[in-house]
């Protein structure tokens, strides 16, 4: 395992919604044996509400200043010395001082899931108020990727099979 994993042990998901974070994360924090979050479920829980509420009801900035927070509290305990796999949002990391809190410590991957997989994922749900208009969606994505192609590690979403997404995260050179 790399020094810097070993010194800060957080790896952070990062990557458009519904790229799978939270469902390989758990999975692969599991693998690893190390403490799992999702920053997402932690807002909900701390607000009483879901995403779409909060968007709905003080917008994204405010949002955006609830979950940065949230990341430097998780954050926080991998400094801590508690090994965790953290699921960011999909705009989490596009945040400068995200990304620069989260570089510097532990290592990101960027879960990149292809847009038309995205679309089919998100298709009838209501709980993701940034994909509301399919036009904004898509730029949004294309917007999204100058941010993403700066984690340290890039993992293709190229099938639904979560454990062979983890297992090609586990092939990463940052366990050796």
């Amino acid at each position: 395992m790399i020094l810097k994993l070993k010194r800060t042990p957080g790896i952070y998901l990062v990557g458009f919604m519904a790229s799978g974070k939270t469902t390989i994360g758990r999975l692969l924090a599991h693998e690893l044996g190390w403490s799992f979050a999702d920053v997402d479920e932690d807002i909900e829980a701390q607000q009483g509400r879901s995403i779409a509420e909060i968007f709905d009801s003080h917008g994204e900035t405010a949002f955006r200043k609830i979950e940065q927070e949230m990341i430097r509290q998780r954050v926080g305990e991998v400094g801590r010395g508690k090994p965790m796999v953290l699921a960011l949002g999909g705009g989490a990391f596009a945040q400068a001082a995200n990304r620069s809190l989260l570089e510097e410590n532990g290592v990101t991957i960027w879960l990149d899931c292809p847009f038309p997989k995205v679309c089919t994922r998100v298709e009838g749900t209501t709980h993701r108020p940034l994909a509301r208009d399919a036009a904004q969606f898509r730029q949004l994505y294309e917007d999204r990727h100058a941010s993403y192609r700066n984690a340290d590690h890039r993992i293709e979403i190229d099938n639904d099979d979560p454990a062979a997404i983890v297992a090609a995260i586990l092939k990463l050179p940052i366990f050796f």
